[in-house]
């Protein structure tokens, strides 16, 4: 079986912390790396820490940039050939590593995504229908990415490729090394699989719940960033007029450059297109209009064409007080 190495990266989440870690741990899967990077906690997390330490390959409490470099920190410390993330309020059902690693037997397999159960307040709210993989549609899967990141695995030969997470980003930095791993090496390695692998919990101090703006922000500086390094001058004026942010700084970090310009283009159009569906639905007409005319529908597949032809409909005929009285 391949080694597997999983990286908690963890601040003041002691009240959940050790659920997690015995999640990990009680796996007993024979080949495990288990390295928990922890911030610099003020609460019960280190001591809880150091109760498992004799069973961590590795372990440290110190200051960071965020999450994103403490898991940086975690994944130049894996050796591995699987690897992925589990955050300090998750944890895995039974069995969770030992499904993973015999879909990785297999050697084209780069990439295996199950699915999870979302709880809050000790309730299952939903399961979660995993990472968006849609087949024989790389374009449509980058366009509208959204990855269930503690259920998608990846084999570490893969970072040679997609790197290391960017610093600068709190909220979707597996977005961004997903898209990174679809541009480089597309769907052909990916493998969906129906079993539930992990418990995401939901709760008032999680980025989820309290900080859901953040995601949209740092969504649409994804987007434009690709828009802006691939040199799309339409499209990045679009995306400038849609969203409230700025690209990440430049020279700070880019997507790997395996992506044709054709290709970016129509993912950045299904973006766009996501994004007016979005704008419809939250009763804002201007901008799903802007959108619009922005978005070329030449460049997307049948099914997405009807969508931009509905959304156009009714931005067109339908005002926003009748949208809102027909939801009422």
């Amino acid at each position: 079986m391949d080694k597997i190495s999983i990286i908690t990266p963890s601040l003041n989440q002691g009240e959940y912390l050790e659920q997690t870690i015995d999640s990990v741990l009680s796996q007993n899967y024979p080949d495990l790396e288990y390295i928990i990077i922890d911030g610099g906690s003020t609460d019960q997390s280190g001591e809880i820490i150091k109760k498992y330490k004799k069973h961590l390959a590795h372990w440290v409490s110190e200051k960071d940039r965020g999450q994103s470099d403490a898991i940086n920190k975690g994944l130049q410390r894996a050796t591995g050939n699987i690897v992925n993330w589990l955050n300090a309020d998750d944890y895995y059902e039974p069995g969770t590593l030992q499904t993973v690693a015999n879909q990785f037997n297999d050697d084209t397999v780069n990439v295996v995504c199950g699915r999870g159960k979302v709880i809050r307040d000790g309730q299952v709210v939903k399961i979660s229908r995993g990472t968006d993989v849609y087949p024989n549609n790389l374009i449509k899967t980058i366009g509208w990415a959204r990855i269930d990141q503690p259920e998608t695995f990846f084999r570490r030969r893969v970072l040679e490729k997609t790197g290391l997470l960017n610093f600068k980003l709190h909220y979707v930095m597996d977005k961004a090394w997903w898209i990174n791993y679809l541009l480089a090496f597309g769907l052909g390695g990916v493998r969906k699989l129906k079993d539930i692998l992990v418990n995401f919990r939901l709760h008032e101090a999680s980025k989820t719940v309290s900080q859901s703006e953040g995601f949209v922000r740092e969504t649409d500086a994804l987007f434009l960033t690709l828009a802006r390094q691939y040199d799309l001058l339409l499209e990045t004026e679009g995306l400038s007029l849609l969203s409230d942010i700025n690209h990440i700084e430049d020279g700070e970090w880019q997507f790997v450059s395996d992506g044709n310009s054709h290709l970016v283009r129509q993912v950045l159009h299904y973006y766009m297109l996501h994004r007016v569906d979005e704008f419809y639905y939250q009763h804002q007409q201007k901008k799903a209009k802007i959108g619009l005319s922005y978005v070329d529908p030449k460049l997307l597949h049948t099914e997405e064409q009807a969508l931009y032809q509905k959304l156009q409909w009714r931005c067109r005929w339908i005002p926003v007080p009748l949208v809102k009285l027909m939801r009422t």
